[in-house]
């Protein structure tokens, strides 16, 4: 696949481990990685937590759990035998999560962005499909790819953390092939109560706090927040007051198969990510169908995909 300079458009080539064009703009491999942006930008708090939570969601890294997997091929609807030889485009990768479902279960060849510095997570968690693999640090706005390039984009868990919603879309939407697919899942707007919690409450003062320091708060708190979270459970009263707790709904969100360490680590992992982005912006499923449609896709499915105890705002659509 032809590479180009997301910001002239020129292509790149690969000279001495890094990624130059003919003006001679130059995009190093640090770390096993393409760099696109450098320095620190919106999303410096994933980079913080997926370095330091680099295998806490790594399906391999824990016994009997399959979650991302599940998720994976619930939202996405594919058949791991299809994606044979197939270009793929993974928008905020993360520490990984979904590459190794795809590279572990497939034959595709992954492209994967992100923003971060997670970046360098996935690539210590996936240096051994490397032959099949290339990560980015990149924009989603800037991707250094041509438009039309792709047989799969997906985008999990992202859209609602990146400023601008609708541009997001239109950007993921440029780079499917002709007869390729978009998946994207989200945040979604249930109804007038969907901000009235702890997360949303709570927000904008604690997206403020330092990141070393937002993180001691919640390990230092993380256990009694736990411990009433399953006493209000057990007694009934879950539902109404479990929203009020500064962490995540751990029933519907949180594998039942980890042990209380794993647990205990992924709460921790979750609050965190409720607490620091600098953007949160829930979408009504019908918002994001239309922004799909106005960019030119055939929208095939709109609707929450089940799979455990959890469900997700999924669309899907094709070129």
């Amino acid at each position: 696949m032809e590479l180009i300079n997301p910001y002239n458009f020129s292509l790149l080539k690969s000279v001495d481990n890094k990624l130059v064009d003919d003006s001679g703009t130059v995009f190093p491999k640090i770390r096993g990685v393409i760099r696109i942006v450098d320095g620190s930008n919106y999303t410096d708090n994933f980079g913080f937590q997926w370095n330091k939570f680099q295998k806490t969601q790594i399906d391999r890294e824990k016994k009997d759990c399959l979650i991302s997997k599940i998720r994976f091929f619930a939202e996405t609807n594919w058949d791991p035998l299809s994606l044979k030889n197939q270009n793929l485009l993974e928008v905020g990768c993360g520490a990984g999560r979904f590459s190794q479902v795809v590279l572990s279960n497939t034959k595709a060849n992954l492209y994967s962005i992100d923003f971060s510095s997670a970046v360098e997570a996935n690539y210590r968690n996936n240096k051994e499909y490397k032959n099949r693999i290339q990560i980015f640090q990149a924009s989603i706005y800037a991707m250094p790819f041509q438009n039309n390039s792709f047989d799969k984009v997906f985008c999990l868990g992202v859209l609602q953390h990146t400023p601008n919603f609708k541009l997001s879309i239109e950007s993921l939407s440029e780079k499917v092939s002709t007869g390729g697919e978009l998946v994207i899942d989200f945040y979604p707007v249930n109804g007038w109560w969907t901000k009235i919690n702890a997360k949303y409450i709570l927000r904008p003062w604690l997206k403020r706090v330092d990141h070393k320091k937002l993180f001691s708060l919640i390990e230092k708190n993380i256990d009694w927040m736990i411990t009433l979270y399953f006493f209000n459970k057990k007694v009934g009263l879950g539902k109404l007051f479990n929203r009020f707790l500064p962490i995540p709904d751990i029933s519907s969100t949180i594998p039942d198969s980890l042990s209380s360490d794993e647990l205990r680590n992924w709460v921790i992992l979750d609050t965190f990510d409720m607490f620091s982005p600098e953007y949160d912006n829930p979408q009504t499923i019908e918002q994001v169908k239309k922004w799909i449609e106005d960019s030119g896709l055939r929208v095939t499915f709109a609707d929450y995909v089940y799979y455990g105890n959890s469900r997700a705002a999924v669309v899907r659509a094709n070129k």
